[in-house]
C-alpha cells in the first residue's frame, strides 16, 4: 500500500514523463506547485518506489521513469480524467454528426478523428465483428487455377472473392475441403476464422487432402478480405513520432503487427463492456508490448456491437484518451440507436 506522499510523487513523475519523454528527477518534482517536499525527501521516496517496482532507472541518470506496474497503479488509482475542451467537443460533433450519414463512414471517420486528436494509432472494429459468424462457405472452380470463394454470414451478408487454387487439384478434394470447413466452422465468429483455419482445419485436412497447405492459403485470403471490411485503422505512422520508437527493429515489428488484420483483431478478444486499459505486456501481441491499448465499446439497444481502441506508448496521456473514448462511445451509441430504432 503506497503512502499519500508516494502516491503524489508517483503521479507527478508519470505526468511529467508523459509530457517530456525524459527521465524525471527529484529537483524537477520539487519545483511543482502541488509538491511541497524537499528534493532529498523526494529522492528517498523515489528509491522506495523503484524498489517496489513502480519506477525504473533507464541509465546512469538520476531520473526515473514509470514501469508498467507504475502506469497500472496510476491508471487504476491516481488518474483524473478531466474534461474535453470546447474545441475538441465542437470538432467531434461537427465531423461525426453533421457530415456523416452512413454507418461505415461513421466508423471510418471515428478512426480518423481519434488519431488526429491524440496523435496515436486508432483502431475501430465495425458493428458485429464479434457477433457475426460464418453460415456457409462455397468454393466454385473457374479453371486456370482459380476459384470463387463465397462466404455467407449469419446476418445474410455475402462476400465473393476470386482466389488462386493449387494446379491440378481434383474437384473431389475441393468438395471434401469445403465439407470439412462447413462442418467445423459454421457458427464460428468471423474474427476467429483465420486462426481456426491454421489449427483445427489444417489438422483435419492433413489427413484427407494433398496440397492442403496451398489450399488453406487460398481460403485464408478470402477470410482476410471479410475481416478487413470490419476493421478501420488510422494514424498507423503516428507512433514513429514518439521518442520510444527510434529503434528501427522495434518500429518494423510494430508496423508488421499493424499490417496483420487478424493480429490486430486478436488484441480485442475478450474485450468487456465499457472502457479497458491494457498496459505493456498485458497486451497479447509481443510487438506492442511497449505500448498501451485503451478500448471502449459502443452499443445498439443495450448490446455492445463494436469496439474503439487507441494504441499508443506506455507514456500515454491516459486521462485524455479515456475521456475521448468515453465521449465517442456515448455519441456513437446515441447515433446508432437513433438510426436503428
Amino acid at each position: 500500500m503506497l503512502s499519500e506522499r508516494q502516491k503524489l510523487i508517483l503521479s507527478a513523475i508519470v505526468d511529467d514523463y508523459i509530457r517530456s519523454a525524459e527521465p524525471v528527477g527529484s529537483r524537477s518534482i520539487s519545483k511543482r506547485g502541488d509538491v511541497s517536499f524537499s528534493p532529498a525527501t523526494i529522492r528517498n521516496e523515489m528509491a522506495d518506489l523503484e524498489e517496489l517496482g513502480f519506477l525504473e532507472q533507464p541509465h546512469t541518470s538520476a531520473g526515473r521513469i514509470p514501469s508498467n506496474k507504475g502506469y497500472r497503479y496510476y491508471v487504476d488509482h491516481l488518474l483524473q480524467t478531466g474534461l474535453l475542451t470546447n474545441q475538441e467537443i465542437s470538432q467531434i460533433k461537427h465531423e461525426l454528426v453533421d457530415r456523416i450519414l452512413q454507418i461505415e463512414q461513421v466508423i471510418q471517420q471515428v478512426s480518423v478523428i481519434l488519431s488526429n486528436l491524440t496523435n496515436y494509432t486508432s483502431i475501430v472494429l465495425g458493428p458485429e465483428i464479434f457477433n457475426t459468424s460464418l453460415r456457409h462457405l462455397q468454393l466454385l472452380p473457374l479453371g486456370d487455377n482459380r476459384a470463387v470463394a463465397i462466404i455467407v454470414t449469419n446476418s445474410g451478408h455475402v462476400e465473393n472473392k476470386v482466389v488462386e487454387i493449387p494446379e491440378g487439384l481434383p474437384i473431389s478434394e475441393i468438395e471434401k475441403t469445403v465439407a470439412i470447413m462447413n462442418a467445423k466452422l459454421t457458427g464460428v465468429p468471423l474474427v476467429q476464422l483465420r486462426s481456426k483455419l491454421y489449427t483445427e482445419i489444417a489438422s483435419e485436412l492433413r489427413k484427407h487432402v494433398t496440397n492442403y497447405e496451398e489450399l488453406i492459403q487460398s481460403i485464408d485470403s478470402a477470410f482476410q478480405s471479410e475481416s478487413e471490411n470490419r476493421l478501420f485503422m488510422s494514424g498507423t505512422t503516428n507512433m514513429l513520432t514518439q521518442p520510444e520508437f527510434k529503434d528501427v527493429d522495434k518500429v518494423k515489428a510494430f508496423l508488421d503487427a499493424l499490417d496483420q488484420t487478424d493480429t490486430m483483431m486478436r488484441l480485442f478478444l475478450g474485450a468487456q463492456e465499457g472502457i479497458q486499459v491494457r498496459i505493456g505486456a498485458e497486451n497479447s501481441v509481443e510487438a506492442i508490448n511497449n505500448c498501451s491499448l485503451i478500448t471502449a465499446t459502443y452499443s445498439l439497444h443495450g448490446k455492445p456491437i463494436g469496439t474503439i481502441g487507441i494504441l499508443g506508448p506506455t507514456r500515454m496521456e491516459y486521462g485524455k484518451v479515456i475521456n475521448l473514448l468515453g465521449y465517442f462511445s456515448r455519441d456513437l451509441t446515441k447515433i446508432l440507436n437513433r438510426w436503428y430504432k
